[in-house]
């Protein structure tokens, strides 16, 4: 039996079982690079305090086989889904998809991970299984459009569910009928608000979908029911959540030509807080090159194409969380203390002298700009500094600022922890399913005494 009442959701179900990533060399060696990215926010993460609550709070004693990283524990696989994905996006520190609008690699490996636990695979199959997972949440998000995300949904949430089962339904070379199935198993558990922004709640959001995405494909292959025309229903995914900005033909036109890990690409981050202030970063981080120094600044403004600075929820943060999403904050520390650091966005109270230069920053929009969409082009700032001698300094950043290489964070993340030295390595080059329980081996090790 297959979906052919529904066109769409049979084409999109029928592309992420079909799909062989493995043959582009460009797509493996990003995936290998982002997975690497991943592991250290997800090691980093373990030792979060709101991790070590999730933890307990969700049953994370429970036996089972499912690691969790950082940590000697193995749990539920299911368990262990929720407190990874919350471990990967707790510090901001992981990476962000442009199609998506959000965050695929904390859903989707996550998901993998604690599948591993059930079934064996070899690495290989991770790899490829996870490049799937990113082009169907990415391809998702294009085919929604910009007002999802606009009216207050956090896509890395609503979409992930529906790309770690895409992955998952890969992985096991699920039935076309099947696969639709567990995609909207998926989309019907689609949630996730932006409102949490700033709070312990953001994080647990892609734990939430790697959860969600996981259990669906493990419904739907022991036979359980569901709609199989999620997309294509009047009732279905767009209807609900694209608010009439949909574009149903992104969601397999030109699939995987080149793969969406590719091109636009997952952009790795430089600075642990919302991708959406990194590129205000990059130019405070310049300014302090340069010699400016804060109190020679009268005011500060900046510009932003309409819906750039959707995500940047606070203006005046009280704190290291809320200053995450704070260009204000952000531009201040960037330019007083010439880096951005874990410790600029923890739990404590913000620093008065950084929040004295924050506060004579306004922001402002160009609505004869394009509207920011998923088309990088679309995102820029502009600074304007006017100085107190009278004069002015202007600086624009297009695009947004990311690394190449995540050797020197991840190295920063897991230090002074050598147990975990070779992952990166042998990430780079796992192909069988002995390697891939060796990676498992090296991730279970305690770095988390919250988590034991």
């Amino acid at each position: 039996m297959t979906t052919t009442f529904a066109p769409l959701t049979s084409a999109f179900a029928r592309a992420i079982i079909s799909s062989d990533p493995l043959e582009d060399p460009a797509a493996v060696d990003a995936a290998r690079t982002a997975i690497i990215d991943f592991l250290a926010c997800a090691i980093a993460g373990a030792r979060d305090r709101t991790t070590g609550i999730l933890a307990d709070a969700i049953g994370a004693r429970l036996p089972g086989e499912a690691i969790l990283l950082g940590s000697t524990r193995r749990t539920d696989p299911l368990i262990a889904a929720v407190v990874n994905g919350h471990a990967g996006h707790v510090l901001d520190y992981d990476d962000v998809h442009a199609s998506v609008r959000g965050h695929p690699t904390t859903v989707i490996i996550p998901a993998l991970l604690a599948f591993a636990a059930e079934r064996e695979f070899s690495a290989e199959a991770l790899v490829a299984s996870y490049i799937v997972g990113v082009e169907a949440m990415a391809r998702l998000g294009l085919s929604l459009g910009s007002k999802h995300y606009e009216n207050g949904f956090h896509a890395t949430a609503t979409l992930g569910t529906v790309g770690a089962a895409a992955a998952i339904a890969h992985l096991t070379r699920a039935s076309i009928d099947e696969t639709a199935i567990a995609l909207g198993l998926a989309a019907t558990q689609s949630s996730g608000l932006r409102l949490q922004f700033g709070t312990d709640a953001k994080p647990f959001h892609a734990g939430m979908a790697a959860r969600s995405g996981l259990l669906s494909a493990r419904l739907a292959a022991a036979g359980f029911g569901g709609a199989r025309d999620f997309i294509d229903n009047p009732t279905g995914f767009h209807s609900a959540y694209a608010f009439g900005a949909e574009h149903p033909s992104a969601l397999t036109e030109n699939w995987g030509s080149p793969w969406q890990i590719v091109a636009p690409g997952l952009t790795l981050k430089a600075y642990p807080c919302c991708t959406a202030s990194h590129p205000v970063a990059s130019v405070g981080i310049g300014l302090n090159e340069e010699g400016l120094r804060p109190e020679a600044i009268e005011r500060i403004t900046f510009t932003y194409p309409p819906g750039a600075d959707a995500a940047l929820v606070v203006s005046k943060p009280s704190n290291g969380i809320e200053a995450r999403f704070s260009p204000e904050y952000v531009f201040a520390a960037a330019l007083i203390d010439g880096a951005l650091r874990l410790d600029h966005f923890d739990e404590q109270p913000v620093a008065p002298r950084l929040m004295e230069l924050a506060r004579r920053v306004h922001r402002r929009h160009d609505h004869t700009a394009l509207r920011m969409s998923s088309d990088p082009r679309t995102r820029f700032v502009i600074v304007d500094i006017l100085l107190r001698d009278g004069s002015t300094i202007q600086r624009r950043y297009d695009g947004l600022p990311g690394l190449t290489d995540p050797a020197e964070k991840f190295y920063g993340a897991t230090a002074p922890h050598s147990a975990f030295a070779d992952i990166p390595s042998l990430v780079l080059t796992m192909s069988s399913a002995t390697d891939l329980r060796q990676l498992l081996t090296l991730l279970n090790q305690d770095v988390a005494p919250n988590l034991v």
